[in-house]
Parts: C-alpha cells; structure tokens; sequence
C-alpha cells in the first residue's frame, strides 16, 4: 500500500483520530527507520466473554498488525482493581485478583480469533504500576492538574449532582496514561467513551521525555435493533463463541442500512470496496440479501472457519429461505409513485398483459410481502382494479422493498422515494 492508502486503511471506521497528520508522520519514518508503530489497547477484564460490539477495537488492532506494525494487547489486571470511571454516575466496585485472571485467560483465548497469537505482545500493567514506590506515584500525579481531570464529564457531572468521587478513581487515567509511558506507545486505541483517558497519556508522554501517541477512537457499535448499543443486558448482541447457524441467523435480522455500518466496522474490507458494494446494491445490480448474507459468511469465518460459515448459511437457505422468496428472483427497481396493481405486473414483466394480470389475481395465484423478506409473510392480492401505493408501507429510510410472485415466478419490487 501506498502511504495514503494505509492512513485510509488505519483510519477507516474511526471515529476520531488525533492527529491524522502525526500518524502519517509515524507511518513515514517507520517506513524509513524500518522500525514498526508500538499500537496499544488496553482492556481491563470485566466481561469475560466478548461480542462483536467488543471487536470493533481488536479489528482496528488487526489492520495495525496487517501492516506489519507490534500489536500490545494489554490487559488492565492492576487498572481493573481500581475500576474505570468512564460513563459512571457512581463508584465502580474493583475485581477481586482472582476475578481479574480468570478473565484474563478468557480474553486471551477470543482475541485470538481475531488477531494473529505469533505478532501480538500480550502484556499486563501490574508488571510496571505493581512497581512503582511511593515517590513514584507522587511524581505521577505531579503531571496532572486537578482542574484538568474535573473537567472529564463524569466527574464534573457527578461534583455538580454533590455524588462521590473517590481519590482512587483520579488514579486511573493517570494509571492508564502510564501505561503508555511504559510501553512507549506511538498509538493508542480506545472506544469513545475512552477519549479522555486516552488525551491524558498523549499529555503524559512529553513529562517523561517521549513523543506523543495518536489517539484513534472506535465507535460504539449499535446492536441488532440499530439502535441502542450492543449489550448482552439488552438482548441484542451476537457473541463470537455462538453457534454458527445462531450468528447466521441473527446477522440476517439486521436492517440494510446497518449492514453497511456493520461491513464498515467488523471486516478488513477497505472503504472503497465497501462503497462499490453499496453502490451496486444502490444499483440494483446485487440484491441486498446477497450483500447481507456475504457480511454474515465474512464475521462467522473469522470466528469458526469457512466451511462452517458455509455450513451456517445452508442451515439458515434450509430453515427460512426456501420457504420465502427465492435468491434468484429478479429485483426490479421503481420509484415510490401509487399505480394500480395489475399495470405494474405487466410493466415489470411479471404478467404478459393486462388481462393476464387480471385473471392471475382472479384466481388468487398473486401475492406480496413487506417486511421480513428472509422469511416473507404472504398476502394475496384480491382485488384486480386496486392501486397499490408504497407510501403507505413502512419503509427502510427512502426506499421499500416487496417481494412478489405470481404462481411460481417470484420478483423483489424496490421503490424508491425522493428524499425529503
């Protein structure tokens, strides 16, 4: 790749980087110097087992690692005794060391799935903070002015609501932005919940004489709904130690706006290969469920192999599919204008007259689904003369799709409508 092309790599799906002009820097003089980027995330073991609302991070450390340069994954076993603060109204309660361990090795077994086991450093902050002195700490918090870390929303929030703040959960940002002080971080990671951590390492940095990181932050990732983040607590995440055939399925739930942030977000796919993708579904030249469905080959392959992401998808064509509308059918496009319903047959070909059409519906062999077209709910269609209007359905932001047959031929009807 040429040096654009991998800031576009390592920048794609980010939510900020700071500064895109410092990484490009990084990026040139390590193509000079042959010395690879020190890429760091930390997670502290609170949640053993991982969805792929987690991965966005662990993706983003990959396409670090694809481009050759050290992946730290570090795993917050001293920083996970103080608990981290972020989006917190009250005091989180620290992990016991046993809790913090057991976690540990679950982590270290899902991220692999991800990351390649031979080029990442797997490391842990107890082995530097467990260390410092007294006299250490002190010089520590020297750095840092209290001013600056009420300015964090959290804590500034819960001064204003008169809630606690405990003085050791000042000791966390000041722990983490060690950490990149120890590892002599050119890059750190984080979910955007984290930015404010992450700014106080890139602050730290020059107290002890280095260079200062760039911060990348991830987005949060939305669950199944597409709209609420992904929680297990809410029932709208999809694990990566699930069943195949159970990722299959649940992948194919989500709305086709969110496949794409989905692609965007959990693949290696570049951004131009992702919009050339969208703008031939855009086209009508793939169908959507096409698209869906190489999205859902693509996440289960990178957790249990191709032959079961294979697998997975017969199972879901065998349950759903071939019950519902067929893979082949034709997608016709339309705009969003009422027509009657027996002339739009014959438009699209679907009828070979308009006296066909008629007698078609007369004798009850046409019917259209909207909505859920992995597993259409049939209607027929019973009145000859009717005018169907798309505007009155639901639709998927400014376009609507029906599924159609008539007798045995099946089509997929793609309206779509002016922005407003």
């Amino acid at each position: 790749m040429t040096l654009d092309e991998q800031l576009a790599y390592l920048t794609k799906g980010a939510e900020e980087t700071i500064r895109v002009e410092e990484l490009k820097a990084k990026l040139e003089r390590s193509a000079k110097t042959g010395k690879p980027l020190r890429v760091k995330a930390g997670f502290d073991p609170t949640a053993p087992d991982i969805h792929l609302g987690h991965t966005v991070l662990i993706r983003k450390l990959k396409h670090f690692q694809d481009l050759g340069h050290t992946v730290i994954f570090l795993i917050g076993d001293f920083t996970g005794m103080i608990g981290d603060p972020s989006g917190r109204n009250i005091t989180r309660p620290p992990l016991s060391p046993e809790e913090i361990a057991a976690n540990a090795e679950t982590y270290k077994k899902q991220v692999f799935k991800i990351l390649d086991p031979h080029k990442t450093v797997v490391d842990f902050n107890n082995r530097w903070l467990g260390k410092l002195t007294g006299r250490d700490w002190v010089t520590l918090c020297s750095k840092y002015t209290v001013a600056r870390m009420l300015e964090r929303d959290d804590f500034s929030k819960r001064l204003k609501e008169q809630r606690p703040i405990s003085m050791h959960e000042l000791l966390y940002p000041l722990s983490q932005a060690y950490d990149s002080v120890a590892l002599e971080a050119d890059v750190e990671l984080g979910g955007t919940d984290q930015k404010f951590n992450l700014l106080v390492g890139r602050d730290i940095q020059p107290e002890y004489g280095q260079e200062p990181q760039v911060i990348m932050t991830m987005p949060i990732l939305e669950g199944l709904d597409g709209v609420q983040k992904m929680s297990k607590s809410l029932g709208n995440y999809v694990g990566i130690d699930e069943p195949p055939a159970e990722m299959f399925g649940k992948l194919m739930s989500i709305s086709d706006e969110m496949m794409w942030r989905y692609y965007l977000l959990l693949t290696d796919m570049s951004a131009a290969q992702i919009e050339e993708l969208k703008a031939s579904v855009a086209a009508g030249k793939e169908h959507p469920l096409e698209a869906k469905k190489a999205l859902a080959r693509r996440i289960i392959t990178d957790f249990h192999g191709a032959e079961a992401a294979a697998q997975a998808e017969r199972d879901f064509a065998a349950k759903f599919q071939n019950k519902g509308l067929d893979p082949n059918a034709p997608v016709l496009a339309q705009d969003g204008v009422a027509r009657r319903f027996d002339e739009l047959l014959v438009e699209q070909g679907m009828c070979a007259s308009k006296s066909d059409s008629q007698r078609q519906i007369k004798a009850g062999a046409v019917s259209l689904a909207v909505g859920n077209l992995d597993n259409p709910a049939w209607k027929k269609v019973t009145n000859p003369a009717g005018v169907f209007d798309p505007s009155a359905y639901p639709r998927n932001g400014d376009h609507l799709e029906i599924a159609v047959k008539v007798g045995r031929k099946q089509g997929l009807f793609k309206f779509k409508f002016p922005a407003k």
